[in-house]
């Protein structure tokens, strides 16, 4: 059980660093460019803070609103520790990287008071989301617990059947 916290606590942080260590990569890249960088014609690195949650979702002025889901999602975080430790396979690791790239957000949230966000995905003039690494993360996270909940656990309940 303490390998497996051991683990899990190495694997959290190296997504936390590699998080950081991008966002202060393109925080230094706006210094000293202060424009959005044209990757090619498809990606752009464009620094916006956000202060909201996922998208920019409940972008709140009142600081009272943005401490309440700050202390929210600090709980979440909790949660998704404990669920790392008492999960197996691929359970576990998705619970590893959404938790990785959450702790990534949510230190941003504590510091800076906002979240940067920086890849620009765009297609004749269409632009998704702005978002970063931390986001990545929580992403392949999340896919990857719904692959395992609606293949997986279908593959398993039909072999039992």
């Amino acid at each position: 059980m303490v390998r497996k916290i051991t683990i899990n606590f190495i694997l959290i942080i190296l997504i936390f660093l590699i998080d950081r260590i991008s966002k202060i990569f393109v925080k230094n890249l706006d210094n000293i460019n202060n424009d959005n960088l044209i990757i090619n014609s498809f990606i752009n690195i464009d620094l916006v803070w956000n202060r909201g949650i996922a998208f920019g979702f409940l972008s709140l002025s009142d600081k009272y609103y943005y401490n309440i889901i700050t202390l929210i999602i600090f709980f979440v975080i909790m949660i998704l520790i404990y669920l790392t430790t008492n999960n197996n396979g691929l359970k576990r690791y998705s619970y590893i990287l959404v938790c990785g790239g959450a702790l990534g957000n949510f230190f941003d949230r504590v510091v800076h008071s906002s979240v940067p966000d920086f890849i620009d995905l765009n297609y004749n003039g269409f632009h998704w989301f702005i978002f970063n690494v931390a986001d990545i993360f929580i992403t392949i996270g999340v896919v990857c617990l719904i692959f395992n909940e609606f293949l997986i656990n279908n593959i398993n309940y039909d072999k039992k059947n």
